[in-house]
């Protein structure tokens, strides 16, 4: 029986490449290295060996290496490290790419290459090696120091650079020139799709696959996994964007699962396989003839990138704060090319844009920074000290000067921070709404009209559920009930006017994202009707029904996007957190205030600023969890519990006056253990049994029946403190409720407590 070349060319690969490598392991050399070197042997420039036969298949077989690959690093990324690598790592990382993008790009014209040439360069210089750093910081010993830390959340930060890099080399290509109009629209929807695909997938992906986690074997897992890989690898394709971006984007999103770890485990075999063939399929490109011929190019690249990637991260982490010495370590640790680079080389290559010369090239690059790493990072303190001989004394001083007062970034002020607040919901929320017109435009309004034949009521049927959708998302869009939005509009004047403005910027906005669906589905031109359509959407927005949606959405989405952090934590975690987290406050009533002879019904503190009344102290005597029929008078002390900023807030907007002292409800139920009016906090689990399962903690009962508060609930492990009146609670929640003797007495007898948890959380 013949077998087919693919098979004998394997046989080949793998042998090479496992003597070669075990040769290189006893060496102590990097394995790419030696997968590189692997394809070289049996590459059609090396005669005297082996030669592969079916190229075709292997360059299939790389491709899906590529794909593995990217799988592999969205799983070791998540979008939950992506918020907590700070703001040192992107400012570093802005920083390193901004300038070897441009160093890369004025050495290839230097070196005479055409304008496409020099972009991809820059390109392929701009992202460092995460393997490579990795490997010697273990070999030195220094991957739990800090700056270690801080370079493995620069690593991160290029990483997702590289995925916009190669849609943004992928539009100038396809037009051969650069158009910021269309490389505009293709970042604007890049960003659009990114933010559906990972609102959705964290929306439902954790939930689907805890939900199967006793069906999950290492075999399901695996094949499960790989179709969720490939499956956005195709979605990713059919929307024009790189197959790349589907592995990767589908590997972030188990990353934040709690299978990520049995995922990593079980698809390592593979992509160390597929991982393998690609390195070896870069290592047959190289053409001994073109490294000669072009020596001066790869030692003049070389040097740049040694020279450039220092210096660009040293000033990044510089910028964000740090010291020189701190920022030299960092800046000589990222010395190197990563394989970054020979994706986007192979991307160049496949869109026939960058010349044949410049993979061997790049690689050759990449294999001698490679090898120079360790050496620069073991020379820091040589660097170092020419710095300090070499720079000026001011210069020094100004830096010695800024990492004393802060190591750190220092924080923006308060309007700043409220700044970047409102453009970050306001690009969320409104990317969120013009998705519900896009999935409805482009989904529903054809799968309407494959089974209603009138055309008119399919287009108005999605019209609503598009306006449904939408108004989902209009309170937290508005967003005019937040500590700072507060904070700054008590102070009236400059801040009053601004806050205004920006309110107005999101109305106007809403306005025109509103009138988009009926634009696109009904054909609609007239902009007169945009008020109608606000005013429509915002009385929808007021719905019971659709705020208890929204919140249990938005709990969810929360649970999930934290499950893996979360998954340690036990129930008693939960609590403490809850403890933490809830402050208790006093103060008097004063005559001619504004709460002076008003109930707290009307006060309405609850429903406004989250904050409640858990105490009044009139005279000597001791009201616990008084209802809203209750009388505020002067003179009586008041005691309310919430969020630190929900306190403050309600503090600067009806006391005023100074703020009070807080203490955490874990400090002041202490207190409360020596008194005679002792108050008690201990949780109810609601199972699916469970009248309260399904209704909302307004509608539950658990107040006017049991005179108790709901502190805040633990739904899969997330603590949500002081929660919203129209949140719905679900079976498996945990309802943490504050309140007296009675109220434990009356829930024990109605069997929702059981009297060993009661004493056991007094």
């Amino acid at each position: 029986m013949h077998l087919p070349a693919l098979i004998t060319d394997l046989a080949v690969i793998l042998l090479t490449a496992g003597v070669v490598t075990v040769i290189f392991k006893k060496i102590n050399q990097p394995l790419i290295l030696g997968y590189i070197l692997s394809g070289f042997l049996i590459g059609p420039y090396l005669p005297f060996f082996f030669t592969a036969q079916d190229t075709a298949s292997i360059q299939t077989w790389s491709e899906i290496g590529i794909i593995v690959l990217m799988f592999g690093l969205g799983l070791e990324f998540s979008f939950k490290k992506l918020m907590d690598v700070g703001a040192g790592a992107v400012i570093t990382a802005t920083t390193v790419v901004a300038g070897m993008l441009t160093a890369g790009y004025l050495t290839g014209l230097a070196l005479g290459w055409g304008h496409m040439d020099a972009i991809f360069l820059g390109g392929m210089l701009s992202m460092s090696s995460t393997t490579i750093i990795i490997k010697a910081f273990s070999e030195l010993g220094v991957e739990k120091e800090s700056f270690a830390q801080l370079v493995f959340g620069i690593l991160v930060v290029e990483d997702i650079a590289g995925i916009f890099m190669m849609i943004i080399l992928s539009t100038i290509s396809v037009s051969k020139n650069i158009s910021g109009g269309d490389l505009a629209l293709q970042l604007s929807m890049l960003v659009l799709y990114l933010i559906i695909w990972l609102v959705l997938g964290i929306y439902f992906l954790p939930s689907i696959m805890r939900r199967a986690t006793k069906l999950m074997t290492d075999e399901t897992l695996l094949v499960v996994s790989l179709g969720i890989c490939f499956g956005m690898v195709l979605l990713a394709d059919k929307l024009g964007f790189s197959s790349a971006l589907g592995a990767f984007v589908s590997g972030s999103l188990l990353a934040g699962t709690i299978h990520a770890e049995r995922v990593e485990h079980i698809t390592k075999g593979i992509k160390d396989l597929f991982g393998t063939v690609f390195f070896i399929s870069v290592g047959m490109m190289i053409d001994p003839a073109m490294i000669v011929k072009y020596k001066i190019p790869i030692l003049v690249i070389s040097l740049v990138v040694i020279l450039g990637q220092s210096f660009c991260s040293t000033l990044g982490v510089l910028l964000s704060g740090h010291g020189l010495k701190f920022a030299v370590r960092c800046g000589t640790s990222l010395a190197q090319v990563g394989e970054f680079a020979f994706i986007i080389a192979s991307l160049g290559m496949s869109l026939g844009v960058i010349a044949d010369y410049i993979y061997p090239i790049i690689v050759s690059v990449s294999v001698l920074t490679t090898l120079t790493t360790p050496y620069c990072i073991k020379g820091t303190g040589k660097v170092y000290g020419l710095l300090q001989r070499v720079l000026p004394g001011k210069v020094l001083a100004r830096i010695d000067k800024e990492e004393s007062a802060d190591n750190e970034l220092k924080q923006d002020s308060a309007w700043a921070a409220y700044l970047k607040r409102y453009v970050r919901i306001t690009l969320v929320y409104g990317i969120l709404m013009l998705a519900c017109t896009i999935l409805g435009h482009y989904v529903v309004l054809p799968l309407l009209s494959g089974f209603i034949a009138n055309t008119t009521a399919a287009k108005l049927i999605t019209l609503g559920l598009i306006y449904v959708a939408m108004a989902l998302f209009i309170r937290p869009f508005l967003d005019t009930h937040s500590f700072d939005y507060t904070r700054f509009w008590v102070q009236g004047g400059l801040y009053r006017a601004s806050l205004m403005g920006l309110t107005g910027v999101r109305i106007v906005l809403l306005l025109l994202i509103a009138f988009l669906p009926l634009h696109r589905v009904a054909g609609a031109s007239a902009l007169a009707i945009l008020p109608f359509v606000g005013a429509g959407l915002l009385v929808l927005s007021r719905s019971d029904w659709l705020a208890s949606r929204y919140l249990n959405a938005e709990a969810r989405f929360r649970a999930n996007f934290n499950e893996r952090s979360l998954e340690s934590y036990d129930a008693m975690s939960v609590s403490n957190m809850l403890d933490e987290r809830l402050h208790v406050s006093h103060f008097t009533v004063q005559r001619g205030r504004a709460m002076d002879r008003k109930s707290l019904k009307e006060l309405s503190w609850g429903k406004r600023y989250d904050v409640n009344v858990i105490k009044v102290l009139r005279d000597s005597e001791h009201v616990n969890m008084p209802n809203g029929d209750f009388i505020l008078a002067e003179g009586d002390n008041v005691y309310v519990i919430g969020e630190s900023e929900n306190i403050a807030t309600l503090v600067s907007r009806v006391i005023g006056g100074e703020q009070p002292a807080q203490q955490t409800l874990r400090e002041y139920m202490a207190e409360e253990e020596s008194t005679v009016s002792d108050l008690y906090s201990f949780p109810i689990l609601v199972d699916k049994n469970s009248n309260l399962a399904g209704k909302t903690i307004r509608d539950c009962g658990l107040r006017r029946d049991y005179d108790c508060m709901i502190l805040g609930l633990q739904r899969n492990m997330l603590p949500i403190p002081t929660p919203d009146i129209h949140t719905i609670i679900t079976a498996g929640d945990q309802i943490w409720v504050l309140g007296t003797q009675v109220m434990a007495d009356k829930l024990i007898a109605a069997e929702i407590v059981s009297r060993k948890t009661a004493k056991q959380h007094r």
